[in-house]
């Protein structure tokens, strides 16, 4: 959800308004950390941290404090058991800033950045219960929302990141299946660049989050294709997957090489990527069958939900991953 845009308009019409984030999420909680909703005093809204009756309660005290009209900054920790009378057991921490007319012009910059569809962070000084002028950052954190010290002044500082972190998959083939896939994954946080030669295969419109290239030798675009992305090969000739497993898993640098198919494509593209010199280890990177396995139906909406929840697995066990070993940027510890 593109929160400044709300804000902005919230502000424009003179209006103050909270934005809610979830700031800390321990166990079983509706929402992970950096869920954020936009409350107005009517309490009105736009976006979620949850359902249920912890949002409830957040659009309650986030839509009392925008009716002060008064800028402010409040933290409030609220187990889902003992607070709300809730089953899930964790425990979520919430963030409440209001927001006053006074930082439309600031809510208008960053929801021209949100617009361009590029994560970015800000970083603000906290003064008692005030946020005060938020300014960008250009080291984009691992973790959506943190309240650090600055080294030097010791100041408290807030940095938060906006924006969705997409991972680039590059799909392969404009087929059925390639259909269903890039609408199972419209939603979901993926930049998909689809490929194939033949220009009629592809629909009219695509999902926001899809760029459709057609050239005359698709295996030549992994060549374009960043550090860490997904690669996706279920085009209508084997011999172009091939092509594109063997250039791939020979670059040593994407996250996921894929190949749809059967065990016996597999065994078959094993022996013939061997016979083209690469190693066994390298070999073993293929994941060919794709998806969730379990799903036995060939009905190509199935097959892409198998796709889809596989590749949403494997991209938040690397962004787990990455956040453990990268921290905060501009040494600024998680949480407090």
């Amino acid at each position: 959800m593109n929160v400044w845009t709300h804000i902005a308009d919230s502000l424009k019409r003179g209006d103050a308004c909270a934005l809610v984030t979830v700031s800390r999420a321990d166990g079983s909680t509706p929402r992970e950390t950096g869920a954020r909703m936009v409350v107005t005093a009517d309490a009105g809204y736009h976006g979620t941290v949850g359902g249920g009756t912890l949002e409830f309660e957040a659009i309650r005290r986030a839509a009392k404090a925008a009716r002060t009209g008064t800028a402010a900054f409040i933290r409030q920790s609220v187990s889902l058991g003992p607070d709300l009378g809730q089953c899930c057991g964790g425990r979520a921490e919430l963030a409440i800033e209001v927001l006053t007319a006074q930082a439309l012009e600031m809510a208008r910059d960053l929801a021209r950045l949100e617009a361009e569809g590029v994560p970015f962070a800000t970083m603000a000084r906290l003064q008692g219960e005030r946020v005060l002028k938020r300014q960008l950052t250009d080291a984009v954190p691992a973790h959506p929302f943190s309240i650090g010290t600055d080294p030097q002044s010791g100041d408290p500082l807030l940095l938060e990141r906006f924006g969705t972190v997409r991972r680039p998959l590059f799909l392969f083939g404009a087929g059925h299946v390639g259909r269903a896939l890039v609408l199972a994954l419209a939603p979901l946080p993926f930049a998909v660049t689809w490929i194939d030669a033949r220009a009629h295969q592809f629909p009219g419109p695509v999902p926001a989050n899809v760029t459709k290239v057609c050239v005359a030798d698709p295996a030549a675009v992994v060549d374009q294709a960043p550090d860490g992305a997904f690669i996706l090969a279920m085009t209508h000739s084997h011999a172009l997957d091939e092509e594109i497993m063997a250039r791939s898993l020979l670059q040593q640098r994407f996250a996921y090489c894929g190949v749809i198919g059967s065990k016996t494509k597999r065994a078959r593209f094993h022996k013939r990527l061997k016979a083209r010199g690469i190693s066994d280890a390298l070999v073993a990177k293929m994941n060919c069958p794709v998806g969730v396995t379990a799903i036995k139906s060939k009905h190509p909406a199935a097959i892409a939900a198998g796709i889809a929840v596989d590749l949403l697995e494997r991209d938040e066990a690397g962004h787990q991953q990455a956040a453990a070993g990268k921290g905060l940027a501009q040494n600024i510890p998680h949480g407090q």
